[in-house]
């Protein structure tokens, strides 16, 4: 008999007979997963909750190169320049880019905690209030946020609830992520909806306008 076919239904032995005619399947198939398993390449070690990643974001990554494609950098390119024109302000540059559906592009959004005093202003939350607007719901079903920073606990539970199709994000934030630094809150199982993740796109560039903004505002030593 091939063996890829599955054989006759195991004799009952223990707690063999309590195995389900989809177990034998899925034994009879191991070396095809396997196989699969190993085109994927090794599962990433685990760092935090990005061991939580599924499946699919893991072929996503392996597929990194033709998944970021020159649209989603253009889209990160779009997001950096709306983060550096903010540069001049008090507020951390952060920006941020809805896209809708065709991938025209519906808002943009940057920090405006410290201009507003709204602890809510984050780049990501204005971007998506705009969005809203511009479509009369708050439904932004089939669309994308571009931001250049891994967002916040509040503004992955906002995207989230907005139904975002895809998120595609710039820079790690290890101190406030919730896209897989500190929480994973966007691939919760529990949750209804899980949008797909495209994280480190133009990366280096993102880091490196967050990195410029610190480094600019340090207060210099003083002198005794």
């Amino acid at each position: 008999m091939p063996s890829d076919e599955v054989g006759p239904w195991p004799a009952a032995s223990g707690l063999r007979s309590e195995a389900t005619r989809e177990d034998v399947a899925r034994e009879a198939a191991g070396p095809r997963e396997r196989s699969e398993r190993q085109e994927l390449g090794p599962w990433p070690a685990a760092s935090g909750l990005r061991s939580e990643a599924t499946r699919e974001d893991v072929a996503r990554q392996a597929a990194g190169p033709r998944e970021r494609s020159e649209r989603q950098e253009f889209w990160m390119r779009r997001a950096l320049a709306v983060a550096a024109g903010s540069v001049t302000q008090a507020d951390v540059p952060v920006g941020a880019v809805v896209f809708g559906p065709a991938g025209q592009e519906l808002s943009t959004g940057h920090n405006r905690r410290e201009a507003t005093g709204d602890p809510t202003a984050h780049a990501e939350i204005v971007a998506l209030r705009a969005a809203a607007a511009v479509l009369g719901s708050w439904r932004l079903t089939g669309c994308t946020l571009v931001v250049t920073v891994e967002p916040c606990t509040m503004c992955a539970g906002a995207l989230v609830l907005a139904r975002i199709e895809r998120l595609v994000f710039g820079a790690w934030e290890p101190k406030t992520g919730a896209v897989g630094s500190l929480w994973d809150v966007v691939r919760d199982r529990r949750l209804n909806h899980r949008p797909e993740v495209l994280s480190g796109v133009l990366e280096a560039e993102c880091a490196a306008l967050l990195r410029d903004f610190f480094e600019g505002h340090r207060q210099p030593p003083t002198r005794r």
